[in-house]
């Protein structure tokens, strides 16, 4: 096999789904970072099974062009987390390098994957070397070096491919100390040679590899075109034209016995019921026009009825594909009010924090957030739904960012995605949103309110790990500051108090404790009242149930 069709690609990609759904947990758990997080196999499962839904409704005539491109907008769409973002900025590339093409040679897809990787890049504002990007990029160089090769067939191709990326995963702990230290390589890099491993199984030879755990390749399902009709019969398309008609009967006494005989010499599903003044027929057959003549010899034909069960099959499965690609959700589409110059999206979890968002002239607050990362397509709905002539969206967590980043070049109206990284940093942006500024000095100011606040987090370790120098116990109470280990605890309230202490600064005025599940509002109040033993009465403090998850308490100082 010289070329890749479309029907090998579209299993190809099913494959890959299957084969990360099925390993997601492995690639979890390379996590080193020890704070709960979006989980890097789970991002990236979710992403491409996006795809997988709508790949399966497409035909075996599909070319590699319409394959690629239907992948492409549904990874884009669902894609979540940052190592899901990358991957979908990878099939996107492919995408393109792809566009026009029926089949594609191992030249073609050696280029497509140079700008899948080269998108990727571009979109990374300090690409980190170690990662899946640099997995990405050796699987890229090898393919271009591979199609060179003569009488390189598609199959050979695709396993130089995957194998220059497993051999480039191994090589990610000597280029990221931190792997190194945990003894483990790169989790977006593993979830990527999963996804080329599943590819491979179908290139190859071997099948799509079943969803559900099941190493044991299966032969690709056949896309089949079928039928349910009104009289009751169902079952795949053999012939195109459902054909019924009325005989009246005339005054020649001709057996219908001899028409339902000739009929099901040229169709198949056929009926022919009569009276003594007429004959109801149905018939499935290539040939309405023969069924009639014959039938013309019984009588005069009235109420005459033919459809086309291919093109009805068809629309069907468009509309299909069209109900997939839709957002979900209950969010109305709202179009863009001329005399409404700005809107706002915010990212958050809890109905506290939720509230917060919302009494500061958020319209929509899309739920998520740390281990719960929102899909491109979340976001988008929700911008869709602010009818607004320019949206703000604060992801208020840094593996948002790049989702909601996505979701602006999708929009029918301006995005701003400010780079918010905490919940914190998402509303002190909001109070410093001015309606008598234009959109540029608002982005200006909301993104410098939101870089002048201190903010802390107080979590637990979701797993063993020696991390930046703190060896760290599943369960134990983690502190963050912006976003970094600080240190590591056993009593919760020690901790809150320890990192209050630290981010709290000599010109600080305004303290926000906010208090999430697993904490009270007694706890929340003792750390109220050490701050104003520390600092004095004059520093403001405000404690607020934000009823956050993962997150004990969430500190700010400004």
């Amino acid at each position: 096999m010289n070329l890749l069709q479309g029907k090998t690609l579209r299993d190809a990609i099913i494959s890959g789904a299957n084969h990360i759904a099925n390993n997601r947990q492995q690639v979890d758990a390379l996590n080193v970072f020890p704070v709960p997080d979006g989980d890097t196999g789970t991002n990236m499962s979710m992403t491409i099974s996006a795809a997988r839904r709508e790949l399966e409704l497409l035909g075996d005539n599909a070319s590699v062009e319409e394959v690629s491109r239907t992948a492409a907008s549904a990874l884009l769409r669902g894609a979540r987390g940052n190592s899901g973002v990358i991957l979908s900025l990878l099939f996107r590339g492919i995408s393109k390098g792809l566009a026009g093409k029926r089949a594609a040679s191992p030249a073609d897809l050696a280029n497509a994957l140079a700008l899948g990787v080269e998108a990727a890049y571009k979109a990374v504002m300090k690409p980190t070397e170690g990662t899946i990007l640099t997995v990405s990029r050796a699987a890229a160089e090898k393919a271009k070096e591979a199609a060179g090769e003569a009488g390189e067939d598609i199959a050979a191709f695709w396993n130089v491919v995957t194998a220059a990326a497993s051999e480039m995963l191994d090589k990610t702990p000597e280029m990221l100390p931190v792997l190194k230290k945990a003894g483990v390589v790169d989790a977006g890099g593993k979830g990527l040679l999963m996804v080329f491993e599943g590819m491979a199984s179908v290139i190859g030879g071997d099948g799509i590899i079943p969803l559900g755990g099941n190493e044991a390749a299966a032969k690709p399902e056949e896309t089949v075109a079928y039928f349910e009709d009104d009289d009751g019969f169902s079952g795949e398309i053999t012939f195109t034209y459902c054909t019924e008609f009325i005989v009246v009967r005339g005054e020649n006494d001709r057996s219908p016995l001899a028409l339902r005989a000739f009929l099901e010499t040229i169709g198949d599903c056929v009926v022919v019921v009569d009276d003594e003044e007429i004959i109801k027929v149905h018939v499935h057959t290539d040939h309405p026009g023969k069924a009639m003549e014959e039938a013309l010899g019984y009588g005069m034909l009235t109420k005459l009825k033919v459809d086309n069960m291919r093109l009805q099959f068809e629309e069907k499965t468009s509309s299909a594909r069209k109900a997939a690609r839709a957002p979900q959700g209950d969010l109305p589409y709202v179009k863009p009010d001329p005399d409404r110059p700005f809107g706002f999206v915010a990212v958050a979890a809890g109905d506290g924090v939720r509230q917060l968002f919302l009494d500061l002239g958020v319209d929509q607050v899309v739920s998520g957030g740390q281990t719960m990362n929102p899909s491109t397509d979340d976001i988008l709905s929700a911008v869709q739904a602010v009818g607004a002539q320019t949206v703000f969206v604060l992801p208020n967590n840094k593996n948002i960012i790049m989702a909601a980043e996505q979701s602006a070049s999708l929009a029918d109206r301006q995005v701003l995605v400010l780079q918010t990284r905490t919940i914190p940093q998402g509303l002190s942006a909001m109070l410093a949103f001015d309606a008598e500024q234009d959109a540029d000095q608002n982005f200006l100011a909301m993104s410098r309110a939101a870089g002048n606040v201190a903010t802390g987090q107080i979590t637990f370790a979701a797993r063993d790990s020696d991390f930046d120098g703190h060896k760290i116990k599943q369960g134990e109470i983690l502190a963050l500051e912006e976003g970094k280990i600080a240190f590591v605890e056993k009593d919760l309230l020690k901790a809150a108090n320890k990192l209050a202490k630290s981010i709290i600064r000599k010109d600080s005025t305004f303290v926000t404790v906010i208090y999430g599940e697993g904490a009270t509002e007694e706890q929340a109040r003792s750390v109220e009242q050490y701050i104003h033993t520390k600092f004095g009465d004059d520093l403001e403090v405000a404690v607020i149930n934000g009823g956050q998850p993962v997150y004990y308490f969430i500190l700010s100082a400004e």
